[in-house]
């Protein structure tokens, strides 16, 4: 099997700064995407950010300059630097990555199980 492990989040006040790390583990043949979403109460999971295998990002226009994705592939992790937070940076941070276990299986999502991210005002 797959497993996601994130850590890092936690409370941080207006302007502060978090940073994310998820840790990918198991039988594992490639890893295309890997990204965070987020979800708040009442809301559905939305994109955060993203980065391809071969190193392009992807961000949501309201974390755009403010968060940063990263990762390393020999350590099979990626990482999300969040500065410049605000109250509505506050949700559940779910990490996500596409993954082909064996060469001739086809890619699948997997999740972390997510970390609690409050911004306080």
């Amino acid at each position: 099997q797959v497993q996601l492990v994130e850590s890092g989040g936690g409370l941080a006040h207006t302007g502060g700064s978090l940073r994310l790390s998820c840790a990918v583990s198991g039988i594992i043949y490639s890893i295309n995407a890997m990204g965070w979403y987020r979800q708040a109460p009442g809301n559905q999971r939305e994109l955060v950010a993203i980065t391809t295998s071969g190193g392009s990002t992807n961000y949501a226009n309201s974390v755009k300059g403010r968060f940063t994705v990263s990762r390393d592939n020999a350590k099979k992790s990626v990482y999300l630097e969040m500065n410049s937070l605000k109250p509505e940076d506050t949700a559940v941070y779910y990490c996500n990555a596409d993954v082909k276990q064996y060469g001739w299986q086809p890619i699948r999502p997997y999740w972390g199980q997510g970390t609690q991210v409050t911004v306080s005002s």
